[in-house]
This record gives structure tokens, sequence and C-alpha cells, in this order.
């Protein structure tokens, strides 16, 4: 199982960026997930999608600026991130779960996740 996280990058405050995650086909199948470590922080979960009906949740801090959304024929995963902010900035990687529990706590219990990318760097800074 592999996951390749790709679309970071160097923007101004305000602007917008969208990452991809290409994945196995099985990974799509369950419960996937961004989530980001910004420098001296620990790892939290930002986003985590639900693995039948794509129901999705989001930490409050991007709660309508992010948008997570999946394309199983293309074996990839996005994060669409509007209005960026400074405190944005992080390494964001993807993630999947092969579990049952909720996809909500998972995204809160990250040490659970299965499988893991390698990140890519987004830098919002003026």
């Amino acid at each position: 199982v592999q996951l390749q996280a790709s679309g970071g990058g160097l923007v101004q405050p305000g602007e917008s960026l969208r990452l991809s995650c290409v994945a196995s086909r099985f990974t799509l199948d369950n419960t996937v997930g961004w989530f980001r470590q910004a420098p001296g922080k620990e790892r939290e979960g930002v986003s985590c999608m639900e693995k039948t009906d794509s129901t999705t949740y989001y930490i409050d801090d991007t709660k309508g600026r992010f948008t997570m959304s999946r394309d199983k024929a293309k074996s990839t995963v996005y994060l669409q991130m509007n209005s960026l902010k400074p405190e944005d900035t992080a390494v964001y990687f993807c993630a999947a779960y092969r579990g049952s529990s909720d996809y909500a706590d998972i995204c809160r219990r990250i040490w659970e996740m299965d499988y893991w990318g390698k990140g890519t760097q987004v830098t919002v800074s003026s």
C-alpha cells in the first residue's frame, strides 16, 4: 500500500491550494484522512472521510475553508484549501485506516491510522 501526497507550495495568506493523494484502490475503500504537522507541534488530524458515504469530519479551524473529496476511479483523495492562513503552515500527510472505528474519532486518534504517505509542505506567508 502506498500513499503519495502532492500539491504543496508557498502561497500568500488568502490564497488557495489543492493537495492530492494518490493511493491504492484498496486504501480508498477505507477511512482516509488528511493530517498536518507544524514545526514544533504534534501531528493533528485535519479532515477524515467516512469510507462508505463520504461524510467528512473537519477540525474547527478548517471548517468552511477546507474541502476533502475522493475520486475512487483515480484512486485519489483531495484537500481543497481556501482562504489559507499563516497558521495553516505545516507538512500535510494523507493516511488510511482499515478498522471500524468512527471516522471522526479516528481523526483525533491519529496513532491508529494504518498507512501513511510522505508529506507535502504547505507554507503560507506574505
